[in-house]
């Protein structure tokens, strides 16, 4: 009756699914040179012991890999494989920190020294809970010794060789929900976070940035420190944090009042410093301008040096004797200079630009603005006076206060204290005397101030009427010009007439004096005398838009194209040049009237 027991390799082939180290009946291992970490499986990683604590699910066989399950014999029971064909088994949900299975279709006169004899393959069995209806519920030590029990999952029990159907069975295994399982998981992860936690704090404490000193407390003897350090200029900024955090944290009182203010006014005193270092930064910061300015200049003189260079180079006693590659790297040299020059002369005369729009916005400046200014800033001192009045006044009804209660106490202290009080309330009044003075040379103040502003308010009231007239003599005059320009016309228009009536032989030198005069009126002549002037300052020239902008500071109405015709018919007082190469191509007229002077 008793089947003979496999082969040795199927045994060893199934002892390797399971990942366990292929034994024989008697103990002994059947492969001496089999690696446990290899896995269930070739190709298939180990299963790693840290999977308990992460609750990690071993990586599932790849499907192409059929796995192979063999014939696994006990010492009393014989597991047959499943049919391949067949789709695995299902399994429920895979419970956190699972370690219970459940097995079911055990044989009926199977025992719990035969589910031993078979699990106890798969790792260390801690409880076996055997029902009587053919399944039980089995605890492992670790989490990954359920991944192994669930391999037998499908296959058939036999007890020894017998036939019988209470002897025989189909494994089922499954994952089981126990409470010390989860139990377990729970205190594993609780203990996870809580070094999770204790490791981000030891990164925030290590990143954190150091805490500032502690201040001290207020005393009289620390009082005296912070006024020292207060009028020391490189202990400043220490001492005011510590006074800051004094009068927050409330330590002003009665006894101390008067440490706190002049310590308070140490700290005023230093806005007249900071003002003078703002000063002396912006002086410095103007002489770096004008140093900038003037070494612009001494590069652009050096610039025209060059660009001189070239042109002399590029004339025909020089030029002949030079060859094809040098002509051409000279004139690709001059012509890089001159754009370079073009910007650099740019630059500067932008710079010179703003600094005469910065002048003439100061001189354009209405004084009725600086009426305005010098008003408001009288009104803003007459405000800062009331509220030094009124916190005067509220300091002396709170030292008359403490006079009184000194007063009332005074009964009740005894003679050795009589001297200290007396002393004190000499002090105080005082101190009430200098304040009263104080506040009547206050009210003196207050009274000027508010005398100078009524003399300010008539000063601007006077101001407006003088602008008023001389806005309407302005437009008187511009009428009286206009007639009389009409009327040099029609007196023009008629003597013409009466000349030529009279005499034609007359008539010709007349137009021929007319013609050959250039500037036709009082103002022309004034125009060619400001421009002039104005070239004259510019030697390298400057476009018609840029004369036009310094003439319409004078006279709004003057037109480009007047200045431009005026200047055409001045031909040997200006002249006009072309600078600049490709798309900064500029015309620029230029003063030549010495030059006009000699010619004519």
């Amino acid at each position: 009756m008793g089947l003979p027991m496999s082969d040795l390799t199927a045994w060893a082939t199934a002892m390797n699914n399971l990942g366990m180290a292929p034994m024989g009946m008697s103990g002994q291992p059947l492969l001496p040179d089999f690696d446990p970490a290899l896995g269930m499986m070739t190709g298939i990683p180990p299963i790693s012991p840290m999977m308990p604590g992460l609750g990690i699910v071993p990586p599932p066989i790849p499907p192409d890999m059929p796995a192979v399950k063999e014939i696994i014999h006990c010492k009393s029971c014989t597991l047959f494989p499943p049919n391949p064909n067949l789709p695995p088994p299902a399994t429920r949900e895979r419970p956190p920190g699972c370690k219970t299975v459940f097995v079911g279709g055990l044989p009926e006169n199977g025992t719990e020294q035969i589910i031993v004899e078979v699990f106890e393959q798969c790792g260390e069995i801690i409880a076996i809970r055997k029902s009587k209806k053919n399944f039980c519920h089995i605890r492992f030590a670790e989490e990954f010794m359920v991944d192994k029990a669930l391999y037998l999952s499908g296959y058939r029990i036999r007890l020894g060789s017998s036939t019988d159907k209470k002897d025989t069975g189909r494994l089922h295994v499954d994952f089981a929900q126990a409470r010390d399982d989860l139990y377990e998981w729970e205190c594993k992860q609780r203990m996870l976070a809580r070094e999770e936690r204790h490791r981000r704090r030891m990164e925030e404490e290590r990143f954190c940035p150091p805490s500032p000193p502690p201040v001290v407390h207020y005393s009289d003897h620390e009082c005296s420190i912070v006024a020292e350090k207060l009028k020391d200029d490189s202990k400043f900024l220490e001492a005011v944090q510590t006074l800051v955090t004094w009068i927050e944290r409330g330590e002003v009182n009665r006894r101390s009042a008067n440490n706190f203010y002049s310590m308070i006014q140490s700290a005023n005193s230093h806005i007249r410093r900071l003002m003078n270092e703002k000063a002396a930064h912006e002086k410095e910061m103007e002489e770096a301008k004008e140093k900038f300015k003037l070494a612009l200049s001494g590069i652009l003189v050096q610039f025209e040096q060059i660009v001189a260079v070239y042109h002399s180079a590029s004339k025909q006693k020089a030029w002949d004797h030079f060859t094809k590659a040098q002509r051409k790297n000279i004139s690709v040299w001059c012509k890089q200079a001159e754009e370079i020059r073009n910007i650099h002369n740019d630059e500067l005369m932008g710079i010179r630009r703003e600094e005469e729009m910065e002048m003439s916005d100061d001189e354009i400046e209405d004084p009725s603005e600086m009426k305005e200014t010098e008003e408001s800033a009288l009104i803003s001192q007459a405000e800062a006076l009331k509220e030094e009045n009124d916190s005067l006044r509220w300091q002396l009804d709170a030292y008359r206060n403490e006079v009184e209660l000194l007063k009332q106490e005074q009964g009740k202290v005894n003679r050795d204290e009589d001297t200290t009080r007396e002393q004190q309330l000499k002090l105080l009044q005082q101190a009430l005397q200098g304040m009263q003075q104080h506040l009547l040379k206050l009210q003196e103040e207050y009274k000027k101030r508010e005398a100078e502003l009524e003399k300010v308010k008539e000063d601007k009231v006077q101001m407006e009427m003088l602008l008023e007239t001389l806005k309407e003599q302005q437009e008187m005059a511009d009428e009286e010009e206009k007639e009389r320009d009409v009327v040099d016309n029609q007196g023009n228009e008629s003597s013409t007439y009466r000349i030529c009536a009279s005499s034609q032989e007359k008539e010709c030198p007349l137009e021929r004096t007319l013609n050959c005069s250039p500037v036709k009126s009082e103002r022309e002549a004034l125009l060619v005398g400001i421009i002039s002037t104005f070239l004259h300052v510019h030697p390298f020239g400057a476009s018609i838009e840029y004369i036009c902008s310094y003439l319409q500071r004078l006279d709004a109405k003057i037109c480009p194209t007047e200045v431009e015709v005026l200047m055409s018919r001045l031909q040997h007082t200006f002249k006009q040049e072309l600078s600049g190469v490709g798309a900064s191509l500029e015309k620029r007229w230029k003063f030549c009237g010495f030059d006009g002077l000699k010619m004519t």
